[in-house]
């Protein structure tokens, strides 16, 4: 798996401003062995307050200091911030269904891309959080989570 240059810079001014996150949605369904078409990349931010400061300057230094993204929507629950356009979009949430970060924070996976440690959610907890979502999408990835994906021979469907 390989992020585009914008997705792996952004990543990597995480890691030098030592902000706290975790990938989810279809990048860490990628990191976890099942690749599929996505037109965002998804980043569970920790609503810690010295964490929003943190990430408030990596977006300084990417590029988007100035676009009205606040303190407080960083550290407060269920805010998403959308940066860019499809495909190359990051979402930046603060909460997601059915998982507490830092609980999921324990049982996160590291890959290394492009020689930057990027953290992505555990398989257990994707799982949670999708079927927790509940979205057609999101079934059908636990279902290929779960090793549970129909075949052509299967007449479960």
């Amino acid at each position: 798996m390989e992020f585009d240059r914008d997705f792996s810079e952004f990543v990597a001014l995480l890691a030098r401003h030592d902000v706290r996150y975790m990938i989810v949605g279809g990048y860490a369904l990628a990191a976890h062995g099942l690749p599929r078409a996505t037109g965002d990349l998804d980043a569970w931010i920790w609503t810690d307050s010295a964490n929003a400061d943190r990430l408030l300057a990596a977006l300084a230094e990417f590029g988007f200091g100035d676009v009205g993204i606040e303190h407080d929507d960083l550290t407060s629950d269920d805010c998403v911030v959308q940066l860019g356009y499809p495909p190359y979009r990051i979402d930046l949430l603060t909460q997601i269904s059915g998982v507490d970060f830092d609980a999921a924070w324990t049982r996160h996976i590291e890959v290394v891309l492009g020689g930057v440690v990027v953290p992505f959610i555990g398989r257990d907890d994707l799982i949670v959080n999708k079927r927790a979502t509940g979205r057609p999408q999101d079934v059908a990835d636990v279902l290929r989570l779960t090793g549970d994906a129909p075949t052509v021979d299967d007449d479960r469907f």
